[in-house]
């Protein structure tokens, strides 16, 4: 679907040159000649951006601006304002009033096509909500700082082979890079002083760990495990610093999603705390099951070792035994060894407390 731009300009040559432009680019197109009616058509046609001039009769562009902030369904849609004056008053009283950029006359193609692609672009990454996971962060990522310049920060990178159960960072260290899972399974946990241990996240292909401590600039407060043979790229922490403050937008964006992953936290504790033993295992093993995929028509594998999953569950590894033991009689899963076999992931998912 095209993108709606409505362009408000008395003047009838650059009205219709800049609209030809418009059309030109793929962009759906109205004008209107002052700022009365483009106001009018603001309302009627809710346009994707506004392209305004100042200096106009019956309603200037200050006059537009204005309306538009009082209007709710209006007032989040980027506006230009094109100008013959270049003071600098003029512009800091637009951009006062909440004009998302200026352009001064005469301006070339480029200079337009510019402006708008970047308004557009910015006003889509505020609307686009990212998830708390791993898988979240990769795509804010992506989105402000560009899939070329995320796909260099992956390149350059050193690259690591870690073994099963080697350590990857270690709870009070100096947090130096973001970390890249090229491939391999990971988690993080945390421990007491009595050494009963919680994992707090779990991590596969194609995700980023380690983000949190580098963002509050405090050592990490987690140990990060390989969970099996893992291929990891660590990228420089000041790189991946870069890439968000290129834009505010994406630090404000990180900002909500480190909150969303607070909430997250909290919630797992509440479980803990009080969902009975059979659905903190049953949710465990629908965790990994959603975490680490499957195919639709073949049940899920899980071949972690029943430490872990006790370690998932917030559980001794001997009650684990005992409710895996249940859950085999009631044909929920299939045991083999190490190997357990998701036989009805959605009951398990849907377990009474």
């Amino acid at each position: 679907m095209k993108q709606k731009i409505l362009l408000i300009e008395d003047n009838i040559d650059i009205r219709e040159n800049t609209a030809e432009i418009l059309e030109l680019s793929s962009y759906e197109v109205q004008t209107a000649v002052n700022g009365k009616e483009g106001v009018e058509k603001a309302m009627a046609w809710h346009p994707d951006l506004i392209i305004c001039d100042i200096m106009m009769p019956v309603l200037d562009g200050y006059g537009v601006l204005h309306l538009l902030n009082k209007n709710d369904e209006l007032n989040t849609i980027p506006l230009i304002f094109l100008t013959a004056k270049s003071e600098r008053s003029d512009m800091r009283k637009g951009m006062e009033m909440g004009a998302d950029d200026y352009i001064t006359k005469p301006f070339t193609d480029i200079e337009l096509l510019s402006a708008i692609e970047s308004r557009l672009k910015k006003t889509a990454f505020r609307k686009k909500e990212f998830s708390s996971d791993p898988a979240g962060v990769r795509d804010m990522i992506s989105a402000f700082g560009g899939t070329a310049a995320l796909d260099k920060m992956i390149s350059w990178s050193d690259e690591n082979q870690y073994r099963k159960k080697q350590v990857i960072y270690a709870e009070g260290n100096h947090p130096h890079h973001l970390y890249y899972i090229r491939s391999g399974k990971v988690r993080t946990f945390i421990s007491n002083d009595s050494g009963k241990v919680l994992t707090t996240s779990l991590y596969g292909e194609g995700d980023f760990f380690g983000y949190t401590a580098i963002l509050e600039e405090l050592p990490y407060k987690e140990t990060a495990e390989a969970i099996d043979d893992s291929v990891i790229a660590a990228i420089l922490a000041e790189d991946f610093k870069n890439v968000l403050v290129q834009n505010m937008d994406a630090t404000k964006t990180f900002i909500r999603l480190l909150s969303r992953n607070v909430t997250d936290k909290e919630q797992q504790l509440l479980n803990i705390a009080y969902n009975s033993l059979r659905k903190r295992v049953a949710g465990a093993l629908t965790v990994l099951a959603k975490k680490y995929g499957h195919s639709a028509t073949a049940p899920f594998i899980i071949s972690f070792s029943r430490e872990d999953l006790a370690n998932i569950a917030g559980t001794a590894t001997e009650s684990l035994i005992r409710t895996l033991s249940d859950f085999k009689q009631e044909k929920l899963i299939d045991i083999n060894g190490s190997r357990i076999t998701v036989l009805e992931e959605k009951k398990l998912a849907e377990m009474l407390n």
